[in-house]
């Protein structure tokens, strides 16, 4: 589950993790996905909803706090996470924004009570590789180890195949040396024998 302010990054990087495309869209309700609840950012900026949050994180196994890396000030309150009784990771968002300050909002977040705080750019990937191997299950990394390896044994099956590639150096030669041979077989048919010279000699 992704907590934070209106503009923190949340959507965009719920859409990262899920591997879609990654393109604008505004939250307007806390969203299940398979995988992931991306809520609203202002219930965690209105005090008459930031309450509700703390139920639906019942509902999750995870909770991710999320802050921008840019931004001005922490919305998290210190030891905010001791009204949740669920594990609670930081998540600096933005890294790669030029007025960055990732020393800055990780500092906000180990004072929120996160003891796990990643940084991640979800544009670029920078970061995501770590995050989403701390959040998947054991089932869920066997099987991404799986089709690594299953990746890995067929890009090297695919470099170990010798190339048979049209006009590859073996062809080429071969084709050079078939007409060799057969321009001098027609050189030898047109060529007069001595016997064909002593011939025409007699006939004269």
């Amino acid at each position: 589950m992704l907590i934070g302010r209106v503009a923190a990054g949340k959507t965009t990087l719920t859409q990262a993790l899920r591997g879609e495309e990654i393109k604008y869209y505004k939250t307007q309700y806390v969203y299940y996905h398979d995988t992931v609840i991306d809520t609203p950012g202002e219930y965690t900026e209105r005090r008459e909803t930031s309450g509700a949050l703390a139920l639906y994180a019942y509902e999750a196994d995870v909770v991710g706090l999320v802050l921008s890396a840019n931004e001005p000030y922490s919305i998290f309150s210190p030891c905010l996470t001791s009204m949740v009784n669920r594990e609670v990771i930081g998540i600096v968002s933005g890294i790669d924004k030029p007025d960055a300050n990732v020393e800055r909002v990780t500092r906000w977040l180990k004072l929120a009570g996160c003891k796990k705080i990643f940084p991640v750019c979800a544009i670029t990937g920078q970061g995501l590789r770590e995050l989403i191997e701390y959040l998947e299950t054991d089932e869920e990394r066997a099987r991404r180890l799986q089709i690594e390896e299953e990746e890995r044994k067929k890009a090297e099956k695919k470099a170990s195949k010798p190339k048979t590639k049209a006009g590859s150096p073996a062809k080429s030669t071969a084709k050079k040396t078939a007409a060799t041979n057969k321009t001098a077989k027609s050189t030898a048919k047109k060529t007069p024998t001595k016997k064909t010279v002593k011939k025409e000699e007699n006939d004269e």
